[in-house]
């Protein structure tokens, strides 16, 4: 297997991934090209991969940068669809969380409690604690269990588990256990996981027009690099659409005369204090509200919490929270916490899009969001083009093996996939660095709970990180206005993990634009003067880059003063989230 060495993606390798992809001629095509990198587009790479396929990825923004960064943030079976009777996509959502707990991803996929409070004694107890039963049963079907049995919890073990909780209004609880995952690193390592296995990735790589023979088939695409303007073709004998929100513009702009529907809803999550919610560690809240699932998740120093569920009708470019979405999701939190939280409580807001696939029925779409199935569908839209839509974070690596299989049916019958052995790059070392957390935390002045984190977010490759301490000790400081990352973490952002602008480094790969209270403005300064000489950038450049950050956050904080989706969108869209730097801007 290739060293890690060549999953890095550093802006040498981003030179010799595009000159990989300008090289896919009609006479030397990919085998396959992926559209998209999100979770399942990166996953679909990745999938491709491992089966000695030549294959390309090609992403419009950053890796994650749309709904696969603002999830969240869990790897579950999905508790709310046994209610709708979707037993089959429970139990592969719950297969697929056991194999990345306990064999593809445990460097990025951690166990996490949950408690399901009960306000009706008896009624509760019986139907909440009937489905959770079954939610277990289905995970010991064949296979291990990777998480504890779930129990049940009278009202003063509840309280003394979670004490946070309004023990007026809740009569008792149930305990049972998912697991949670950071989104936008697990993207950007199945990215570099595609990379290892010799895949051409880049990011800021617009697909402008997709390419039909004679035949009308489709051949591959032709793409803009957004940092220089240039364009060129990349032919590929398949090419796969993993758009997400973006499905339908992606089929419209190949011409597909049918595809796939997809309807966005609109999920929007706060950050608080982990002091504001006392409870067990690595213990959080799960309640149904009128709308959606509430969580209240333990992440870090903070909690995360969410989620909303409304249709989004505007420009899925920019999805954006207004004061109502904030109110809501306090207001529920509220509803089970024995101390309300208030607006000053909240640090960081996130909002995103679901694509969920459109339900058709007698020529009427649906108007509701919250009872369309999450599996996912394939389709050719176009021959040589391949769709694959729906689904939930979760069973990305189904989505990916079903959308690779059907693109190579007929071109390379016999080419199984192995994402089920094959773990995700980071996975292998790990635990052997899991055992000598104590001697890190010696040798570099670190505490257990830093070791942990920089184990969560890289895995194994926590020694490459480690080794750019080792040639440079002022590397190994925190960030003077985000102390919880290392001034190490953003240079090898830059070296490793495809930075192209300051907001990748602030946003995806730390995740400062919720996890402190000026939204990342603080660090964009020091981050900025790591990153920028290894992206070649002048002073000029350097201070576009933080202007413009600057600015993308005010614009998301004028959003979230106002009051329905239309005005939020407008005040989100006024500034990108990146700076134009080709040619001409």
């Amino acid at each position: 297997m290739p060293s890690t060495n060549r999953s890095a993606l550093s802006p040498a390798a981003r030179r010799e991934h595009l000159d990989r992809l300008r090289a896919a001629t009609a006479d030397a095509p990919l085998d396959v090209l992926v559209v998209g990198g999100g979770v399942t587009g990166a996953g679909a790479a990745f999938d491709a991969a491992t089966r000695g396929l030549s294959v390309g990825l090609v992403e419009a923004g950053d890796f994650a940068h749309g709904t696969s960064s603002r999830s969240s943030k869990l790897m579950h079976g999905g508790l709310r669809y046994l209610q709708m009777l979707d037993f089959k996509l429970v139990a592969e959502a719950l297969r697929e969380r056991d194999l990345l707990l306990t064999h593809t991803a445990p460097h990025l996929v951690k166990p996490i409690a949950f408690v399901f409070p009960f306000f009706r004694k008896v009624i509760d107890r019986s139907y909440i604690g009937a489905g959770v039963a079954l939610y277990d049963a289905m995970q010991s079907v064949g296979r291990k269990r990777a998480v504890p049995v779930h129990r049940h919890l009278l009202q003063k073990k509840m309280l003394t588990v979670f004490p946070a909780l309004d023990g007026e209004k809740i009569v008792g609880a149930l305990e049972y256990y998912d697991a949670q995952v950071d989104d936008a690193r697990f993207v950007a390592m199945l990215a570099r996981s595609a990379a290892q296995l010799d895949a051409a990735v880049a990011n800021y790589t617009t697909v402008t027009a997709y390419l039909h023979d004679d035949a009308g088939r489709v051949i591959g695409v032709r793409v803009r690099v957004e940092e220089s303007g240039e364009e060129f073709e990349v032919h590929a004998r398949q090419t796969i659409l993993a758009g997400g929100v973006w499905t339908q513009d992606q089929q419209e702009l190949a011409g597909a005369e049918t595809g796939l529907e997809v309807l966005a809803s609109k999920g929007v999550h706060i950050t608080v204090a982990k002091d504001r919610i006392p409870a067990a560690p690595s213990t959080g809240i799960i309640t149904q509200t009128e709308k959606s699932v509430l969580f209240i998740i333990p992440w870090d120093e903070y909690w995360i919490i969410g989620t909303t569920d409304t249709p989004w009708k505007l420009d899925v470019a920019h999805p954006a929270a207004t004061s109502d979405d904030i109110d809501y999701v306090l207001e529920h939190a509220n509803a089970v916490l024995t101390s309300d939280l208030t607006r000053d409580d909240v640090i960081g807001v996130y909002a995103g899009l679901r694509p969920l696939l459109q339900p058709v029925s007698k020529g009427e779409k649906s108007s509701s969001s919250t009872k369309v199935s999450r599996e996912h569908t394939v389709m050719a839209v176009e021959p040589g083009l391949s769709a694959i839509a729906g689904g939930k974070y979760t069973t990305y690596r189904v989505m990916a093996e079903d959308v690779v299989d059907f693109a190579i049916k007929d071109d390379f019958a016999g080419r199984p996939s192995l994402t089920t052995s094959v773990p995700v790059i980071g996975a292998q070392g790990y635990e052997e660095l899991v055992a000598s957390k104590a001697e890190i935390a010696r040798s570099y002045g670190f505490d257990e709970v830093r070791v942990d984190r920089l184990l969560m977010r890289y895995g194994a490759l926590l020694r490459d990180v480690l080794a750019l301490i080792d040639d440079d000790a002022s590397l190994g400081r925190p960030l003077e206005h985000a102390p919880r990352y290392l001034r190490a973490e953003a240079l090898y952002a830059a070296r490793a993990e495809g930075v192209r602008h300051l907001s990748d480094a602030l946003t995806r790969r730390m995740r400062l634009d919720y996890e402190v209270s000026d939204r990342g403005v603080g660090a964009a300064e020091e981050v900025a003067a790591l990153i920028g000489p290894e992206l070649d950038w002048d002073a000029e450049r350097t201070r576009l880059e933080i202007d413009t950050y600057r600015a993308f956050i005010e614009a998301r904080l004028e959003g979230e003063r106002t009051r329905d989706d239309a005005a939020a969108e407008t005040a989100a869209s006024r500034v990108p989230e990146v700076p134009q730097v080709g040619p001409g801007v």
